[in-house]
């Protein structure tokens, strides 16, 4: 009877160090929520999406992106804020609020900055770029996944005709909460008001602003052409994306998984971009058929020279002029 009970308890011994073995075997999977503000209808949305599937087929089930539209798991600087913290959560954002950490990056974010996607893809190499993110991860928990998301040519959505800066004067324009975005909307010639993505609609509605600058693609996923009805094609700022995790996040992944991210994330992007600028002029005759009417005949020169008071404002002049001195930009 004893030879029974000591079988069984060699079995059943034998049995769980099968399956601590199997399960310290088992590949460790991994799972990153990323955030961002837009809607399921914008083209970014299917962008991140794709990037996503990309990715767990690449690590084959071990790397899973989990994509949440519309804010959904809250604002964009307590997300970042998580994120320093070593959270798994992404953010889709821009070198104006990595500008709240380094200073210097938020030059990105500046009117006419950078005009084409040929200029955004030299940023990657330029010195002072990469140094920017090295600063970013290393000192401030920020992992850059890559920021070649370009969103398109932002303009000026108002109900008033606006052809050179001097129309914008008094008009209350929304801005995202940070800095650059601030001072080159004042610098333009209206009055910056900070506030939050998903609130601009009610806002307009209630005529707490003016308008907004937005690129054409958030126009009528947002149906901002219910409550604005001109837009002027200042083509202000060429609006570069970041896609962000946190560094304490992303260094605990396997390198083949940091790869997986990083690659799938730049090719994502110069897809959605290249889509992006392509359809703009099918928006634009969209919109014109909902009955906006669009000023083209706006004095770019004028907006250029205005443009550079929010440079010099902040103090970026230097930094914008090495820059551009690094990407061959004249």
């Amino acid at each position: 009877m004893r030879a029974v009970h000591a079988t069984r308890a060699l079995c059943a011994a034998a049995g769980l160090l099968f399956a601590f073995g199997a399960a310290a075997q088992a590949p460790r999977t991994y799972t990153l929520k990323f955030n961002h503000v837009l809607g399921p209808k914008e083209p970014y949305h299917e962008g991140f999406l794709k990037w996503a599937k990309r990715v767990e087929e690449r690590t084959k089930g071990g790397l899973k992106v989990e994509v949440f539209h519309s804010a959904q798991l809250g604002k964009e600087e307590d997300i970042i804020e998580q994120m320093r913290q070593g959270a798994n959560l992404g953010q889709n954002t821009d070198s104006a609020r990595m500008g709240n950490y380094v200073p210097a990056i938020a030059v990105m974010n500046g009117p006419y900055f950078v005009e084409t996607l040929e200029e955004v893809g030299k940023l990657r190499k330029a010195p002072s770029v990469v140094k920017w993110q090295e600063e970013l991860a290393g000192k401030h928990g920020l992992k850059v996944v890559c920021f070649n998301w370009v969103q398109g040519y932002r303009h000026f959505f108002t109900n008033k005709v606006v052809k050179k800066p001097e129309d914008l004067k008094g008009l209350r324009v929304r801005t995202p909460p940070a800095p650059i975005w601030q001072e080159s909307v004042r610098a333009l010639g209206a009055a910056p008001v900070a506030m939050a993505f998903g609130e601009m609609y009610p806002a307009l509605q209630q005529k707490a602003i003016d308008g907004v600058e937005l690129v054409y693609n958030n126009i009528p996923a947002g149906r901002f052409h219910e409550v604005l009805k001109n837009v002027a094609e200042t083509r202000h700022i060429l609006l570069i994306n970041f896609e962000v995790v946190g560094s304490k996040w992303f260094d605990g992944l396997p390198r083949d998984y940091q790869a997986a991210l990083t690659e799938e994330c730049d090719r994502a992007g110069e897809e959605t971009s290249r889509a992006i600028l392509g359809s703009e002029e099918e928006v634009k005759k969209q919109l014109q058929a909902r009955g906006m009417t669009v000023t083209q005949d706006v004095d770019l020169a004028a907006f250029r020279r205005a443009g550079e008071k929010a440079y010099e404002e902040l103090k970026l002049v230097d930094v914008k002029n090495a820059v551009h001195r690094e990407i061959g930009k004249k």
